[in-house]
């Protein structure tokens, strides 16, 4: 990613739905990511052991700031969280958004402090 590129999307792929729901929670609850959609199934046709392989799968897609991808990526990459030997791990460049929402995203991955909104009266509902 290029250095001036402050937010992405992180994006892995799980067959299990509840192990991807419960990467999204952790994600989030670890303010790793600011929001995780969790989307399938879909289906994967891919190259794996000397054959086309064909699955379903559960896309997971996070939210995020570029300097919290490395803690995503090592979450994602143990065994822990994630069953596959090779589990798919991509970062997608954020390259615009509004104000507001990547304002959000900075507030909600921060480690510390005040969430989004929370202490603020002009934020809405």
């Amino acid at each position: 990613m290029t250095a001036d590129v402050e937010f992405c999307q992180v994006v892995t792929m799980y067959q299990e739905r509840d192990l991807a729901d419960a990467l999204a929670e952790l994600l989030v609850a670890r303010r790793l990511a600011a929001s995780v959609h969790v989307e399938g199934p879909v289906t994967a046709r891919f190259w794996w052991d000397g054959a086309v392989q064909t699955v379903e799968e559960w896309r997971v897609t996070c939210k995020t700031t570029v300097d919290r991808y490395d803690e995503i990526e090592a979450l994602i990459n143990t065994k822990e969280h994630h069953p596959y030997d090779l589990p798919e791990v991509l970062a997608v460049p954020v390259l615009a958004g509004s104000d507001r929402y990547l304002a959000w995203i900075a507030a909600e991955t921060r480690t510390a402090g005040t969430p989004f909104g929370e202490g603020n009266t002009s934020a809405g509902a």
